[in-house]
């Protein structure tokens, strides 16, 4: 139960590290994009800012340019043609720069190739204007249009500049509205997801928590129920032992060594260590038992016997079971078990068992042979008797014929006695044969047996159909005919006999009497009776061997009867109950096992 609740709970830290790791991952991802889109932004601006500059720088170039031509115009000093000289350089080094640092897109490229144009055209203005300088054509028409021309180029490249300013900032902001919105969201979604993270982390640590708290709890009971395998161990005289098979080496628990009669760790846990302490008639059958149990990693149980190192011989009775973890390790887990004192008890015990038996079997032969001698002059005994009362009766006083009367019954009845005790003799033999019989036939025979006593009764006997079981044949009838005599003998004297024999198929739960004695189905057989019944107190002692209810002059009788037919149920393996309320009749019930 533990161990399926611990896996569990490291399941679910898996899943919430992995988790966990999972939200760094994105975390971190969307920071280092995040980062990279300002970074990129920084970039844009910065190369935007560089590529106004180089505008600016260009204009203020050409202007440089333009203000030293004039200036050589009206004053024809060759000092001011230096700017002029120079610009066209910076000029080109800026427009260089442009082109490596401007936008990509298309329409930036078309303008810096027609602002290259516009400048060349200017500068090449410049020279015309210069050249008609040096001619002094001044004032010809052809210069006056030449100027002209200057300053429309001059607009045009002034024009062309704000178009490519305006342009680049017009693409910096679009770049900057593309990015806003992931700007904009990557704060609030980090913040969820880092807010996530602390909830998962808060989950493990309640989980990682109440994991310790049940492993500490578990680790006391294991503690406890560690001491009481220890002294369960030394008071059942048990022993443990452990073979990691991977590792091929073994474990043993310290009872193990007070089982051998030594201390604790008293030598190291090996096969060859233990192998010392094996008898040594037991020790090739104790190797084989081992080696099977390291080829087939499995240990039945065996038996074996020890010799201490004080002499004692010990038996010991040995077992292994093979347990796999997790991880695939393999161990056989053992237990030696010293059995002396049982293999002792059951020598005893059957040693007793055997006077038992046959003392039980003398005491039968005894009863039965004591009966049979006993029959032997009560018969002379009857005879003479016999002979008095029909030779010499008249010789006989009123009280002397009342004595041989009295001696007349006492013998009969001793008689009875005498063959009761043979019947109840009979059913304590051992040579009992259970054969398929079926119970009609025996208890059609028991009416034959008591046939002139119903007759004599104007008796009544309604009985359902019996079945056909596995019975000692001899006895069951007798159990019937003690029945069906015992009915007719108890009789009511103002009322004919009804005896009434009934059958079913019961399980022990449905019968009252049978729930707190036995479990299982049986063979239900009543005979029942509206007799003079019995006192309910005496439901079970009706059963003691020689036990009477009646005074034996109201009733005649030995009390062995109902011991037999109990002796006989238990010899089937059976029950048998007697129910009576006085003047209301008795019923006795048979249960049979199915």
């Amino acid at each position: 139960m533990y161990r399926k609740v611990f896996s569990k709970s490291a399941l679910f830290l898996r899943i919430i590290f992995i988790l966990g790791l999972f939200l760094v991952l994105i975390i971190g991802g969307f920071t280092y994009k995040h980062i990279q889109n300002l970074t990129d932004s920084t970039k844009q601006i910065v190369n935007t800012y560089k590529v106004n500059v180089e505008f600016e720088k260009v204009m203020s170039y050409l202007k440089d340019a333009e203000n030293g031509h004039r200036n050589y115009i009206l004053t024809k000093d060759t000092i001011y043609l230096k700017p002029y000289l120079t610009g066209r350089d910076k000029v080109n080094e800026s427009f260089a720069q442009l082109k490596e640092i401007a936008s990509d897109s298309e329409e930036q490229k078309n303008n810096l190739k027609t602002l290259s144009k516009y400048i060349d055209a200017l500068f090449v203005n410049f020279s015309e204007t210069t050249e008609f300088i040096e001619r002094n054509q001044t004032l010809s028409e052809a210069f006056k249009t030449n100027f002209f021309e200057e300053k429309i180029i001059t607009d045009s490249i002034r024009q062309k500049l704000d178009e490519m300013i305006n342009l680049e900032n017009s693409l910096l902001k679009q770049y900057q509205e593309k990015h806003k919105s992931n700007l904009k969201f990557t704060p609030l979604f980090l913040y969820l997801v880092l807010l996530f993270t602390l909830v998962l982390i808060i989950i493990s640590y309640y989980k990682i928590t109440n994991d310790f708290k049940n492993i500490k709890e578990i680790n006391n009971q294991l503690s406890i129920f560690k001491e009481a395998a220890v002294q369960l161990e030394m008071v059942g005289k048990h022993g443990n032992w452990v073979w990691h098979v991977a590792t091929n080496t073994f474990t043993f628990s310290d009872n193990l060594y007070r089982v051998l009669g030594e201390k604790p760790n008293a030598f190291q846990p090996t096969l060859e260590g233990f192998m010392e302490f094996v008898h040594p008639e037991d020790k090739e059958k104790f190797a084989k038992d081992v080696e099977d149990m390291m080829r087939k990693e499995d240990l039945p149980f065996i038996y074996y016997r020890i010799i201490q190192k004080d002499g004692a011989i010990k038996h010991i009775k040995g077992y292994g079971k093979l347990l796999v973890n997790e991880d695939g390790e393999k161990r056989i887990i053992g237990n030696v078990t010293d059995i002396s004192d049982e293999i002792e008890r059951f020598l005893e015990i059957e040693e007793r068992n055997l006077e038992l038996e046959k003392n039980n079997k003398e005491l039968s032969e005894f009863n039965y042979v004591a009966s049979h001698d006993l029959q032997e002059p009560l018969r002379k005994i009857q005879t003479f008797i016999s002979r008095l009362e029909d030779k010499e009766a008249d010789k006989f006083s009123s009280s002397g014929r009342q004595y041989l009367e009295r001696i007349n019954v006492a013998a009969t009845r001793m008689r009875s006695l005498i063959d009761d005790l043979l019947q109840f003799s009979r059913t304590n033999k051992p040579d009992k044969e259970f054969v398929e019989t079926d119970l009609n036939e025996l208890l059609e025979n028991a009416k034959q047996d008591v046939a002139e006593s119903i007759s004599e009764a104007q008796a009544t006997v309604v009985n359902d159909v019996l079945p056909t079981l596995h019975v000692i044949p001899f006895q069951i009838h007798q159990l019937f005919l003690n029945l069906l005599s015992n009915s007719l003998k108890y009789r009511k004297k103002d009322e004919a006999p009804l005896i009434t024999i009934q059958y079913s198929i019961v399980n022990s739960k449905t019968e009252e009497t049978l729930q707190k004695v036995v479990k299982g189905n049986f063979h239900k057989i009543s005979f029942s009776d509206n007799g003079i019944g019995f006192d309910p107190q005496y439901a079970k002692q009706i059963f003691e061997l020689f036990s009477r209810l009646h005074n034996k002059h109201e009733y005649s009788g030995t009390g062995v009867g109902l011991a037999i037919c109990k002796k006989i149920t238990d010899n089937h393996g059976g029950f048998i109950f007697a129910e009576g309320q006085l003047n209301l009749g008795a019923t006795f019930t048979i249960y049979l096992p199915v």
